[in-house]
């Protein structure tokens, strides 16, 4: 051994033993009621203080009182992320920790509270515990297990369970208290802890764990075994009525596992465990404890995201390649976590960067033609799509960037628990092992290899932090890798350059490199020769602009990042052709409805469309657009369509331009001009040509569904109308119009509190008008809902003959043409009956003469759930026309709300009409809400993701 290595592996030794091992010690005595889903607990804690401070309290993680009401720090995670369930549940479905006494080994009563998170209890010490010290706590205490219908935790309608961070736990202090509440992130941090535990459970359950099993024996009325786990954070149990666990024993592990592909014989599944359990080894290092739990369950809480979640009967990959991804990704997950005590919180990046570099390593290593869509890259149709060209690997940095390119993208460094969901599961988990993939790729393999085992090696099982494993990494290189963790682990920002010129000179290339983020990061620039590498570089330090010399060994092309190892923010100018002027021109490549990004060509999609209205009827088209799965600043989108009723040609067409200028404050400005074209009535058309600009504010916690928009655009209407259509005569004498409009939103799209509003103001030849609307949803803790909704317009200047431009109190006319009427000119029938909360918002069809105001219009309309979905509505208003008194008009009726503002039923009951339900052709004045548009019924699904 080198004098280094030997320098250095004396140093990490030291370092890891005056951390020194666990000095925390537990016992419980568990009993688990089949019947009333309780465990009776009674804990003996020895509690050793390892700090240079006095403690007078103690703090313990009491996870599994999270589901115990609507306030706690799970409740609002899932508010967040659009998840009622918990805030909906009974009292008999939540689970909840009880304390029964709390006593300290001179038997002396402590006392205990709650902090505010609810699931972190406080014990007050009789004495301060002094540094170096230890006391004994004995606490007594039921807990009260949820149904897994919230998480994966508690207990399923098969009577099985499935039990982690079920017990106290200490809360870790390190100068201070680290204090974090269960926000189902699979983060509990906790002091590493030998714990033993005699567990006694129904006969009629076969019990797995990651804890060692000793004495396991069978009593009258039910099992008992003895669990121990030496410097562990916690205990997971899984109790099921069929044990469908096998152990896998290898020559460096034993593995237990319900991890299994139907398809896949038990012989190639064992073998397959092997080769697995052989590379961790090999790239990883040696497992401490006897065995290692890799479950289902654990898998479902971190699956593969994309085609391994389609139904299995469809999924494009070999079975053995499919069960070997699956079994090493929640093998590595289990085993770091399990090994490397980090804050798994605000360090969380570390593991996950880990374990996905070597899910990087695994494919390259024994499946490196593998490609993203699997067999159906060969199938015809689908194979000729960029998408299917994509290796396997290469969806890492293709998922990094789908919240990249939105402007949602966070630093690794961002504590686990303020990621938005998207990232928390997926997006920051694969630019952490693309990370070190490009670090490998920048200051060699080997070197990053031998880091991770190194500090594997000497870290695990203790106190550890980002610090040891970014010194392990700096002594291994001669390189300077501060920017690794300056500039790609710590900030957000976009890695992006671009070959601004190439040019020759002799036998020599002089390449311009523009930075294009600022971001000072190396980049790799590849020679290409007829699609083949020939050459490889490497340029760091380019602040703004540089200019390299290279050899001419004449390649065809240069191209940046051509082997996708560094997660770039765009690669549409990432080569230069060297072939002449022409070869540089990006040819054109039409696809077949979406595809990923070529940066090779200038993509164009196509799909066919369809469209009805009641006047044009189904009206098929084809649409052309640029805009790729994953998002681009310039899209342009046209869809001509034809009206077969009309024997005419309609659709649009629009160029939109989104600028994002910063992650919080004002982040996005959009600039657009559209044009539309369709049928209002009979043999009457209008056209729209509307430019537009608008900006957006988002707060800096971009968990948060606060957002406000300030826009303007122009609204131009060009109208022409059949003769014989009576209704039209008095707007056929001014077709044209032209409408400036300014909108303020202020927003805040939460499921248990809803609040929005906006002012607009209109200013057009012949009239101008200021609207404001505010809106509040509220989800009470009796799971009754409250909607109110206020709305007041008032007419600056008016000078219309007609209701055309009026304030609408029950169905808005309509003129700018955002809203999606199916019949907009209808006033009886079926189509009249649909209703688009704007304005006045009245369900009922009032008298004629206080369907419009032409002057000023208020009115309030709310709601109240009477049973899930049924709710009691009323409305209520004041609507005042010009020379005429202001009328007092009111509604009222049951509204079925099966889905908020996509698809609702209004039933009227009494208004100023009378009794409307005793009134004749009552179905023809039943309302309804529907949502057809397809963009809009995804973000119903996508929402809680980003």
């Amino acid at each position: 051994m080198s004098n280094y290595k030997w320098f250095l592996s004396a140093l990490l030794i030291i370092s890891a033993v005056s951390q020194g091992l666990s000095q925390y010690e537990t016992e419980l005595e568990v009993s688990l009621n089949d019947y009333t889903k309780e465990l009776s607990i009674k804990q003996q804690f020895t509690y050793y203080n390892d700090s240079n401070y006095s403690l007078g309290q103690l703090y313990f993680n009491d996870w599994a009182h999270a589901y115990s009401n609507k306030n706690t720090g799970l409740s609002k995670r899932f508010a967040q992320e659009f998840k009622k369930s918990l805030h909906l549940a009974k009292r008999n479905e939540r689970g909840y920790t009880t304390i029964i006494s709390a006593v300290d080994d001179n038997y002396l009563g402590l006392e205990y509270e709650r902090t505010k998170e609810d699931d972190i209890l406080r014990i007050k010490l009789n004495e301060p515990l002094l540094p170096k010290e230890s006391t004994k706590i004995f606490i007594t205490y039921k807990v009260k297990l949820p149904p897994n219908k919230f998480t994966p935790y508690g207990y399923d309608n098969r009577g099985n369970y499935y039990l982690k961070d079920w017990y106290l736990t200490p809360a870790v202090y390190d100068g201070k208290w680290h204090l974090y509440s269960n926000k189902n992130l699979e983060d509990l941090y906790t002091n590493i802890t030998n714990t033993t535990i005699n567990f006694k459970y129904p006969d009629s359950l076969f019990l797995a764990t990651n804890f060692n099993k000793f004495n396991s024996t069978n009593f009258s009325s039910g099992q008992y075994v003895r669990l121990e786990g030496e410097n562990r954070k916690s205990a997971e149990i899984i109790l099921q009525r069929n044990n469908d666990f096998t152990k896998h024993v290898t020559p460096h592990m034993t593995f237990v596992t319900n991890i299994s592909a139907p398809r896949y014989s038990p012989i190639g599944q064992g073998i397959s465990i092997s080769k697995i359990a052989d590379f961790i080894h090999e790239n990883l290092g040696e497992y401490p404890h006897k065995t290692l739990l890799v479950s289902e369950l654990d898998y479902d809480k971190n699956p593969l995201y994309g085609l391994n979640q389609l139904p299995s009967f469809i999924r494009p990959y070999d079975q053995q390649f499919q069960f070997e991804m699956k079994f090493l990704k929640t093998a590595l997950n289990s085993m770091l976590q399990e090994t490397l005590f980090l804050d798994p919180r605000k360090e969380q990046w570390l593991n996950s960067a880990i374990a996905n570099y070597l899910m990087i390593a695994y494919v390259e290593e024994y499946y490196p033609d593998q490609k993203l869509l699997g067999k159906l890259s060969r199938i015809w149709g689908i194979r000729s799509f960029n998408l299917a060209q994509m290796g396997f690997n290469e969806q890492y940095s293709f998922l990094y960037n789908l919240t990249a390119r939105k402007n949602l993208d966070q630093a690794l460094t961002t504590p686990n628990d303020s990621l938005i969901k998207f990232n928390q599961k997926i997006a920051n988990k694969y630019k952490a092992g693309l990370g070190l993939a490009y670090l490998a790729d920048y200051m060699g393999k080997e070197k990053v290899d031998e880091s991770i085992k190194t500090f594997f090696k000497y870290y695990k099982l203790n106190k550890v932090s980002i610090l040891d494993f970014e010194s392990i990494l700096k002594r291994s290189t001669d390189k300077d890798i501060n920017w690794f963790f300056r500039d790609y682990v710590s900030t957000d920002r976009k890695i992006d350059f671009k070959i601004k010129k190439v040019k020759k000179i002799g036998d020599s290339l002089e390449v311009t490199i523009k930075n294009k983020e600022g971001t000072n990061v190396p980049i790799s620039v590849f020679g290409l020769k007829e699609d083949s590498v020939i050459s490889k570089y490497w340029f760091k330090d380019i602040e703004f602009s540089e200019t390299f010399s290279i050899p001419n060994n004449n390649e065809d092309k240069l191209v940046l990042n051509y082997d996708q190892k560094i997660p770039e923010f765009n690669q549409r100018d990432n080569w230069k052709s060297l072939g002449g002027f022409l070869s540089s021109n990006k040819k054109l490549n039409f696809t077949f409805f979406k595809d990923s990004e070529n940066p090779y060509y200038n993509q164009v999609f196509y799909v066919p469309v369809l469209n009805f209205n009641i006047y044009d009827g189904w009206t098929p088209g084809m649409r052309l657009y640029n805009k790729t799965l994953l998002e681009r600043p310039f899209v342009y989108d046209f869809a001509p369509s034809y009206s077969f009723r009309e024997k005419a040609f309609v659709g649009y067409g629009k160029f939109n331009y989104r600028k994002y200028l910063s992650k919080s404050g004002l982040y996005v400005a959009n600039y657009a001009i559209g044009a539309s074209t369709s049928h209002f009535n009979v043999n009457s058309r209008y056209t729209s040509v509307t430019p537009a600009l608008s900006f957006g504010w988002r707060p800096e916690d971009l968990i948060s569904n606060k957002r406000q928009f300030l826009s303007f655009r122009y609204v131009n209407i060009f109208r022409k109308f059949d003769e014989t259509v009576q209704d039209l005569a008095n707007d056929s004498e001014n077709p044209d119009y032209s409408v400036f409009n300014m909108r303020y939103i202020n927003r805040n799209n939460g499921i248990l509190d809803y609040n929005s509003w906006f002012a607009d103001f209109q200013l057009a030849g012949n009239f101008s008008k200021l609207s404001f609307e505010y809106e509040y949803r509220k989800l009470f803790e009796n799971n009754r809902q409250l909607n109110l909704r206020f709305f007041a317009g008032k007419f600056l200047s008016n000078k219309t003959d007609s209701d055309f431009f009026s304030f609408a109190l029950d169905r808005p006319t309509d003129y700018l043409f955002d809203y999606g009427y199916l019949g907009r000119s209808e006033d009886s029938g079926i189509y009249s009956q649909q209703i688009i909360i704007a304005e006045g918002g009245f369900k009922s069809f009032l008298d004629e003469r206080y369907r419009f105001s032409n002057n000023w219009l208020t009115t309030v309309n709310a709601s109240f759930n009477l049973w899930r979905w049924i709710e009691l509505y009323g409305d209520a208003g004041l609507v005042k026309n010009k020379n005429v008194p202001e009328k007092f008009v009111y509604d009222s009726g049951v509204r079925l709300n099966l889905v908020t503002d996509y698809f609702e039923l209004y039933l009227p009951l009494y208004s100023n009409n009378g009794w409307e339900i005793a009134q004749p052709d009552y179905g023809e004045r039943i309302r309804f809400i529907i949502t057809v548009d397809i963009k809009t019924l995804t973000g119903l699904f996508t929402r809680k993701w980003f």
